[in-house]
């Protein structure tokens, strides 16, 4: 299924929040992401009715199977393409800042080239 930028960025969100936080709430994610909350309650709407999350009746947000595989798919890329960026140089806000414009972009192809490759140089420096 192909999704919105915006919605990809939200299930992240919500997904790193999760580890953080027992439970996510839509006002977490708006402070989180700096937005409104009518934003917020609008994009979980979106996002509810893709069967991405599920809110239970005390307005806890839950990733479904569906949605949990996207925001982990869009967080290793977001984690893998920083720490690439930063071991080649760039600073750690300029990396984090692109990985998370470039993570949305790049082909599954190009990502797992450059996963593969890290991986590889990985195992050579141990």
């Amino acid at each position: 299924m192909k999704i919105q930028e915006s919605a990809e960025n939200y299930l992240e969100t919500i997904l790193i929040l999760s580890q953080k936080k027992p439970h996510v709430r839509s006002i977490d994610i708006a402070t989180e992401l700096n937005f409104s909350k009518p934003s917020v309650s609008v994009a979980m709407k979106n996002l509810r009715s893709k069967d991405l999350i599920i809110m239970d009746e005390d307005g806890h947000i839950h990733l479904t199977p569906s949605g949990l595989a996207i925001a982990a798919k869009i967080y290793e890329r977001h984690t893998l393409l920083s720490k690439l960026l930063v071991m080649l140089g760039v600073n750690e806000k300029t990396a984090i800042e692109d990985a998370c414009r470039m993570e949305h972009v790049i082909s599954e192809e190009s990502f797992e080239a450059i996963k593969e490759h890290v991986a590889s140089k990985m195992k050579q420096e141990d």
